[in-house]
């Protein structure tokens, strides 16, 4: 589970979802004096729009956290969720028109309207809905919601460390010279130098780097596979290690490596 993979329109989801918990617990409707209930006097009503709303929220903040989506009989937990949403602001709406419900025969000769409990609820199932069904389409709310580290850059491949292999400040064998011997303070007059060594031939133009991708995409295994191995979710770096044409070879957290076919569009770290 990557948390980093959550939105801003998830976090939006989760702060409703926590004013219709509380909520739940407030009077259902303005009784004067004590006793009046709240939702949990209502099995129907806290289980359809309080708990209802609540269940739609975990499953779409999980199907978002989820390296694979999971799916109950076709759809995906994260449609469930958004629909488990719906009907929690539908619940809301029409129990806010008729606050007393079962408890008409009690409280019949009383002129009694929507309590704190149904106000406010009805307000936070309007939020979650809204941002659950919006999310996918505001760019604002794709935003990730914690943001990731800038990455450090990275040292190339076969790069050695400054000072030379040892200790620190330890200077690199002249050519030519053998292992262990002392370096020389200089040549004899009119003693020809040694050669120079031949050019190393350049290195390979392409260096390590970090990169972040806008949608999720497949990571696909080296060997050629169509079967995917991974899935790189946006606001979380991974580094490219190598590329082959259009495609890259990437590197996820956890180690593992993968073909990414579709680069477009991604961000360098």
């Amino acid at each position: 589970m990557n948390i980093r993979s959550l939105t801003r329109g998830d976090g939006v989801v989760i702060g409703a979802a926590v004013l219709l918990f509380i909520a739940s617990f407030l009077d259902t409707f303005d009784k004067s004096g004590n006793g009046a209930p709240n939702a949990w006097d209502n099995l129907g009503l806290v289980m359809s729009m309080y708990v209802g709303g609540i269940a739609g929220a975990v499953l779409i903040v999980l199907a978002r956290a989820l390296p694979q989506p999971l799916r109950f009989v076709g759809l995906d937990l994260g449609q469930i969720g958004v629909g488990l949403t719906v009907f929690s602001v539908w619940t809301a709406f029409w129990s806010t028109i008729d606050p007393l419900g079962p408890f008409t025969d009690e409280f019949k000769s009383l002129d009694v309207g929507a309590g704190t409990g149904l106000i406010l609820g009805l307000i936070a199932a309007l939020v979650l809905a809204a941002a659950a069904v919006t999310t996918p389409l505001v760019p604002a709310l794709q935003a990730a919601l914690i943001p990731a580290p800038k990455p450090q850059a990275p040292q190339p491949y076969g790069a050695q460390p400054p000072g030379g292999y040892g200790y620190p400040g330890a200077a690199a064998p002249q050519p030519g010279q053998p292992y262990g011997a002392q370096p020389q303070p200089g040549q004899p007059f009119g003693q020809q130098q040694p050669p120079a060594a031949a050019p190393q031939p350049p290195a390979a133009d392409f260096s390590p780097f970090w990169f972040a991708v806008p949608v999720a995409r497949p990571l696909f295994a080296e060997d050629g596979s169509t079967a995917p191995i991974a899935e790189l979710a946006p606001g979380t770096w991974y580094l490219a290690v190598e590329q082959r044409g259009a495609a890259l070879v990437a590197q996820t957290q956890d180690g593992r490596r993968g073909v990414l076919q579709d680069t477009s569009g991604i961000q360098r770290g």
